[in-house]
């Protein structure tokens, strides 16, 4: 079989957001790795994080390792927020900039799904897995199409944000945008012009995300920056400087939304998920504690929880080491050799 990489587009006249607002020309990004077989059995589809394109996941997939594209049909979709998907900042009026809808994850899974079905004709997914945004989207793949889900994976995720999950995303990602001095309600006409609160954003980020010991053993180094300083501005800033700030400010309030229950009894929608399930979570991670994460694993009836040791903390999820890349490898293999 032979390997491949595609790109595509997935286009619709329309699509209703669960806002209640028609989007119109409504776009998803499809990025794929090696070949759907004969009767459709062997596809995995891979959400992104939030502000990763498709691309940025693909440090994960490689020939030998548990996303083999020699073996399996690889999906990486986009999301509403990251171009060329449709976002605020590639969208027509009047839903152009500030005034595009809210989009919720619900609505990256639905138009995910519609994808699959017209451009695939797959009904069936050997794996859905994600990490952050990406795990939201997980679970509500579980449990809005159950019949399609064999397996799932959280990794380094959530069903939903905790409290302290909700108050990052508005304090780090949202509030220093909206409050640039070029910020204009969302209606400025220079989009890097709000560099000062971008590279906020990167300052936050990296104050929050990599627990105390990355900068206690001096981990930087082994990624060739010199110093913390050229660590914030080389890695932090300059992941954060390319995005629009309407884009992120949509995906950051579309992830503090997120809930598979859709405002019920959370406990009682993980109790009802059907898919074998894998629940990993990461030494040091702020965002998605262990503890955090084996209470939901026990609050599903087929899941297992394993704990990755990790000095990455949330930032595991970068391949930053040998470490953090076989430990994520070996839970992926784990879930995807589990009889269902």
């Amino acid at each position: 079989m032979a390997t491949l990489m595609q790109d595509a587009i997935f286009s619709i006249d329309s699509m209703q957001l669960s806002s209640g607002a028609t989007l119109p020309n409504c776009k998803l990004a499809v990025r794929t790795h090696g070949k759907l077989n004969a009767d459709k059995s062997n596809a995995i589809l891979f959400p992104g994080f939030l502000g990763g394109a498709p691309e940025a996941l693909e440090i994960w997939i490689g020939e030998g390792r548990p996303l083999d594209p020699e073996k399996y049909f690889i999906i990486l979709p986009g999301q509403f927020g990251i171009p060329p998907s449709s976002s605020p900042s590639n969208t027509d009026a009047p839903y152009n900039g500030s005034c595009f809808p809210q989009a919720r994850i619900s609505d990256d899974v639905i138009i995910q799904e519609r994808m699959l079905r017209e451009m695939f004709g797959i009904t069936e997914l050997q794996l859905v897995l994600g990490w952050s945004v990406g795990a939201l989207q997980t679970y509500e793949w579980a449990t809005r199409f159950p019949a399609m889900v064999r397996r799932m994976a959280s990794i380094a995720g959530a069903p939903r944000p905790s409290a302290w999950t909700r108050l990052w995303l508005r304090s780090v990602i949202e509030e220093p945008l909206t409050s640039d001095p070029h910020w204009a309600g969302g209606n400025y006409t220079d989009p890097g012009a709000l560099q000062v609160g971008k590279r906020r954003v990167g300052h936050l980020a990296a104050l929050t995300l990599p627990p105390k010991v990355f900068y206690r053993l001096e981990l930087w180094r082994n990624l060739g920056f010199s110093s913390v300083d050229d660590f914030v501005a080389r890695f932090w800033e300059a992941f954060w400087l390319p995005h629009d700030a309407n884009d992120l400010v949509l995906q950051a309030r579309k992830a503090q939304l997120a809930d598979p229950s859709g405002g019920g009894d959370l406990a009682v929608t993980l109790a009802g998920i059907r898919a074998r399930a894998m629940v990993a979570a990461l030494t040091g991670d702020a965002m998605f504690p262990p503890e955090e994460g084996e209470a939901d694993c026990a609050a599903m009836p087929n899941a297992i929880f394993r704990h990755i040791e990790s000095n990455s903390g949330h930032l595991g999820t970068f391949s930053l080491s040998d470490a953090d890349r076989e430990g994520i490898d070996r839970v992926i293999a784990e879930i995807l050799a589990e009889d269902v």
